[in-house]
């Protein structure tokens, strides 16, 4: 991937300065678990629950977390999409929480989406130039010098050749496919982009093209992106800030210098350590991948507290028992942790790890563990117990080393005075068959006729 064209000077140039284009607050999307002849519901997906972020205008906002957290769901309900279950959206200052599909008409023109799958967001039936001027026939917008030529300016801007507009989807690769959805979520010059996961089905040098134009059409559009993806090396080259979710939750949200570089949340500290360094000089050297224990809660019924306390190494009681709030600890920098890493402890008087921490933490590496105990007096009483037991143990086997020679001589000295002592038993000796010489001496005396 080419180099970085966004600096960190650019990042943290001012961003508060910007007008806010897009408000989400208390932001939820759960799907009904209906069963039964008559459907009734008895449960929830729990897809999106509660999530609070702005986007400025200008900006690009990254989303990152497995897969199943809600980040796609996130995705469709801002564009909506789909309908949201609770929250509020705002969209320059307006609500668009509640509005149907005639009041959206008009601001579809300004919220477009690029889709995840460049082969199934394409239909096959519509050559290029229909499915690019589609945006122009359903907003009935006549664009300068008409329609087709409109499209093969569309076409020329992503890198396709005009002369592709009679074609059909299926005369081209994967990352051309991708670069008609792109077309046509900019046909209309919208202002906020919503990006799902644009690269993840291309191949590394396809990524990297894709990626550097939306960069470029960035600079030249004045777009506004909200990009989701799960390559946190591709949400690195693109984002000014990065919103971290963790089972329908946003566990972190800061700009992407602080970080890469300092991230606070454990869920975010591991998420980092599962970025490979291409250093040769770190061939060979111990990896500090931290590995977490077992898999991601179910979203239909999520863990009480803190969602991420089933898989953390710094969980105490008040994880299990009480949600954190997401609060900017730092300029810039918003985390939902009790036991934030980096960082004060925000719950020092909680120093017991549950029992499920403890097993977490016997995946970590111990420079992880160190330097979470210096911001966890849990973490650092059990990183201290563990230490005391392992001494204990090698003083132990030390010893049991230093005393075995000396009772095996013991033993020895005991066994051979059992045998030659005073009192030792002789085996009585076995009785003579007939005809049997009993010495060498007597076997000479006899007849030689008898040899």
């Amino acid at each position: 991937m080419s180099e970085t064209k966004k600096t960190d000077a650019d990042v943290t140039a001012a961003p508060d300065e910007r007008e806010i284009l897009l408000r989400v607050e208390g932001l939820q999307k759960h799907f009904p678990i209906r069963k039964g002849v008559l459907q009734r519901q008895v449960g929830a997906v729990k897809a999106v629950d509660g999530i609070d972020f702005e986007v400025r205008k200008g900006e690009t906002l990254g989303v990152v977390g497995e897969s199943g957290c809600g980040k796609s769901t996130m995705g469709r309900v801002i564009t909506r999409l789909q309908e949201p279950t609770g929250g509020s959206i705002h969209f320059e200052g307006q609500d668009i929480t509640r509005l149907n599909a005639a009041g959206m008409r008009p601001l579809r023109r300004d919220i477009q989406m690029i889709f995840q799958d460049p082969y199934g967001s394409l239909n096959p039936r519509h050559t290029i130039g229909g499915i690019v001027s589609a945006p122009f026939r359903l907003q009935g917008v006549e664009p300068e010098g008409g329609v087709k030529k409109e499209v093969q300016r569309l076409l020329e801007l992503v890198g396709l050749s005009p002369e592709h507009y009679n074609r059909y989807p299926h005369e081209f690769s994967g990352g051309q496919r991708q670069r008609i959805g792109i077309a046509r979520a900019l046909a209309l010059k919208p202002k906020l982009v919503v990006a799902d996961e644009p690269v993840s089905a291309l191949d590394v040098s396809i990524q990297a093209q894709v990626v550097n134009l939306m960069d470029d059409l960035q600079e030249e559009l004045g777009l506004t992106y909200v990009i989701i993806a799960h390559d946190l090396s591709v949400v690195r080259h693109v984002s000014d800030r990065i919103a971290v979710m963790y089972l329908g939750k946003i566990v972190e949200l800061a700009d992407r210098t602080s970080l890469y570089e300092a991230p606070m949340h454990p869920y975010t500290k591991a998420l980092m350590s599962a970025v490979p360094v291409p250093d040769p000089k770190r061939r060979g050297a111990k990896s500090e991948r931290i590995l977490l224990r077992g898999d991601v809660p179910s979203p239909i019924s999520p863990p009480s507290g803190c969602r991420f306390h089933t898989r953390c190494w710094k969980a105490t009681e008040i994880c299990r028992t009480t949600e954190p709030q997401l609060v900017e600890l730092r300029p810039g920098q918003r985390v939902a942790c009790h036991h934030p890493e980096n960082f004060a402890d925000q719950a020092p008087q909680d120093t017991v790890l549950l029992s499920v921490a403890r097993e977490a933490a016997e995946l970590v590496a111990e420079e992880v563990l160190a330097e979470s105990a210096a911001t966890s007096a849990a973490v650092a009483a059990v990183a201290a117990g563990t230490a005391g037991d392992t001494d204990a143990e090698a003083a132990g086997e030390a010893a049991d080393t230093a005393t075995q020679p000396e009772a095996e001589v013991a033993a020895d000295v005991e066994a051979t005075a059992a045998k030659t002592g005073p009192g030792a038993r002789t085996a009585p000796a076995a009785p003579l068959r007939t005809g049997e010489a009993t010495t060498e001496a007597e076997a000479d005396r006899q007849d030689p006729t008898d040899k």
